[in-house]
């Protein structure tokens, strides 16, 4: 396992259901399925959210990570599931590192193009995202059919106009694509923001020892 797939993850993760808008259906709780890459391979990712948490979930080889996040931006913790190796620890981020993470993402300005076209069944606009803080620009593809709670930490498409569909995720200084291939409503089950008492919790420095250090 590398460290590295942990970072782009956390990117994906600081998107995940961060927007609300006017919106034809409004989600209250459910689950987000998410396509993109990782170390230029290919990733389905799952979204299970509600008003007040979210916890991304993938598999990387043997690993099943999980990422869970509060509806604040104060809390952030990694869930690395190893059967095989018989690791199940738990990163806790502090505050500071929170605090970091926060200190990183881009400043985004929007403005709406006038170019449509339908995304895995969401009626979409295209948008045009600019981080004042490197000047780069990001076509993002934005819908009004939804609205979700505004769970996560990343607030910065928060002003995209509309619920992001296909778009640019962002982690020290690296970008991933991803594009949401559904939203169901379904009620999360019993447990999934919460970390099970067997699992070790660690720090995010010994995180990076079991991936193996870098960044």
């Amino acid at each position: 396992m590398k460290i590295k797939l942990f970072t782009v993850a956390m990117g994906i993760a600081l998107t995940a259901t961060a927007i609300s808008a006017s919106a034809q259906k409004a989600y209250k709780e459910g689950l987000v399925t998410i396509s993109t890459s990782m170390q230029g391979q290919p990733v389905e990712a799952k979204n299970y959210f509600r008003a007040d948490s979210s916890k991304l979930e993938f598999s990387a080889g043997p690993a099943n990570i999980g990422i869970l996040t509060d509806a604040k931006g104060s809390y952030m913790a990694i869930l690395v599931d190893v059967a095989v190796a018989s690791i199940k620890k738990a990163a806790i981020a502090s505050p500071a590192e929170v605090e970091e993470a926060m200190s990183k993402l881009p400043v985004l300005t929007f403005t709406p193009g006038t170019e449509t076209k339908v995304i895995n069944g969401f009626n979409c606009k295209k948008v045009v995202a600019k981080d004042t803080k490197t000047g780069k620009t990001y076509d993002i593809w934005v819908t009004n059919d939804v609205s979700l709670p505004s769970t996560g930490l990343a607030k910065y498409y928060a002003n995209a106009g509309g619920f992001p569909i296909q778009y640019t995720s962002f982690q020290d200084g690296r970008t991933t694509e991803v594009t949401v291939k559904s939203i169901v409503e379904q009620k999360v089950p019993a447990g999934t923001f919460g970390i099970a008492s067997d699992f070790e919790k660690i720090t995010m420095d010994d995180l990076k020892a079991l991936g193996g250090g870098g960044n």
